[in-house]
């Protein structure tokens, strides 16, 4: 009998960032790069789900590849490899994968960044998988069993998540990890022109099943009995009715969970009950900027994020009345933003309540609107310098600021919102209101029990 032919599945992850000052910042404020740790740690889901859809005549493993410090150290046993990789990782992924082709074994990269970079990409793999890959890897795993695989892999067909496989998270070590991902749908209803998610593989909104959400759920907690989860969503809740649904499913199981969603899920009372009771300990709204002047045109369909702005301040509001803590979503140097940006960021984070602030640099990653717009332009100042695609190094001209003015605004911003003083503060006035809401009265936490830093970090 021939032994079973391996696969490994290799995910790159520890971003790091290459702005010596803001990576010091981030070792002595705490709250100011857990965000991005938190994202650069998480197991590749995309990969798991690769796994979960191999037919058992295969052997798969799956390791992450923290820091790439020593090739030769790679795991070799390996028949073929399938490599996913975030954009700033992505020339320390082709030089991984130029060493398992060193070694005689073939290489498939796939993923949001590399669907963008496909020729480049090609030149050290064997196969490009472009777009959703649950469509093409049936026919990408016959091909390597008949030893014919092609260069790239790309469909004109949408993958239906009813049909979405299991991920196999039985190969994860949960006590490696904070949380754990499930997708509950893909895309999303808006096109920004920076978003490098999963709107670039897909055309439009979908939701996964509500059983095969829960059965993932509950598969997780066969491995982690009292798990944190995070939805891999774009923008969870955008299709109500089947959120309450889920929710009124999801309360059952009692488990904490974090999602992203947008200022809309402030108008349903009845959601933001159902999302309370379901476990919810914070929600990620994209907010990008406290003014109207830099949202403009933010959002190409219909300049949505702008039409927002007015009612920020009361969505933030009725959010945390539910008891659900909101962390606001800021990104600096916006084509709108000038000096003033930086105060008017903090003027309003102390205005509105948020229990929690992420500011980033604005980043033209590939395949966006947003880089093909500032390429257009002449204002990308180092193309193709992937690396830099952290959030937290600069790599583009600002409109209306020189690139030391963005930078400087940005450290004391930072300096600021993230201050111990600061951060107690918001907490404090958080916790304050709590005792009062009267949403909240159902289900009052003990105030011990409210989320912390720790729960998110």
């Amino acid at each position: 009998m021939n032994p079973k032919k391996r696969i490994g599945f290799l995910a790159m992850s520890g971003v790091r960032a290459h702005n010596a000052e803001l990576t010091q910042l981030g070792l002595t404020l705490p709250g100011f790069v857990d965000r991005n740790k938190i994202i650069a740690s998480l197991p590749s889901l995309g990969l798991l789900t690769l796994a979960g859809l191999t037919p058992a005549q295969f052997h798969v493993g799956y390791h992450e590849i923290a820091d790439l410090k020593s090739l030769p150290e790679l795991p070799r046993d390996f028949d073929l490899v399938a490599i996913s990789t975030f954009t700033a990782q992505f020339y320390e992924a082709c030089k991984v994968s130029d060493y398992y082709r060193s070694q005689g074994i073939p290489v498939v990269m796939g993923g949001i960044t590399v669907s963008s970079l496909r020729e480049m990409a090609k030149e050290h793999c064997t196969s490009v998988v472009i777009g959703e890959g649950e469509l093409l890897w049936p026919e990408l795993l016959a091909d390597f069993e008949s030893g014919t695989l092609k260069p790239f892999y790309v469909t004109n067909r949408e993958f239906d998540l009813a049909n979405a496989p299991m991920p196999r998270f039985d190969l994860l070590n949960p006590e490696k990890y904070n949380r754990l991902t499930v997708q509950t749908s893909r895309g999303c209803p808006h096109k920004c022109e920076f978003c490098a998610s999963s709107i670039l593989l897909t055309p439009r909104y979908k939701v996964k099943p509500v059983e095969k959400i829960m059965a993932e759920i509950r598969a997780i907690k066969e491995i982690w009995p009292k798990p944190f989860i995070e939805f891999a969503d774009d923008n969870t809740f955008a299709h109500r009715e089947h959120y309450k649904k889920l929710l009124r499913e999801l309360a059952r199981e009692e488990v904490r969970w974090f999602t992203e969603a947008d200022v809309r899920v402030a108008d349903d009372d009845e959601l933001l009950a159902l999302i309370r009771d379901a476990g919810c300990q914070q929600v990620l709204i994209g907010l990008e900027s406290p003014g109207r002047t830099s949202l403009y045109g933010l959002e190409l369909k219909n300049n949505w994020k702008l039409q927002q702005q007015d009612r920020y301040l009361a969505a933030i509001e009725k959010i945390q009345s539910y008891g659900i803590t909101v962390n606001g979503c800021f990104i600096l140097g916006l084509d709108g933003d000038t000096r003033d940006v930086f105060p008017d960021v903090l003027q309003f984070v102390r205005q509105s309540g948020l229990y929690e602030v992420q500011v980033t640099f604005l980043t033209p990653f590939p395949g966006t609107p947003l880089y093909s717009r500032l390429k257009q332009e002449g204002r990308i100042l180092r193309d193709q310098a992937w690396e830099l695609c952290t959030l937290f190094d600069i790599n583009f001209q600002p409109k209306n600021m020189t690139v030391a003015e963005l930078q400087a605004g940005f450290l004391d911003l930072v300096k600021q919102l993230y201050s111990t003083d600061e951060t107690r503060l918001r907490r404090a006035n958080f916790k304050r209101k709590l005792k009062t809401l009267p949403h909240f009265g159902r289900r009052a936490r003990r105030e011990e029990n409210l989320p912390s830093e720790a729960s998110y970090s």
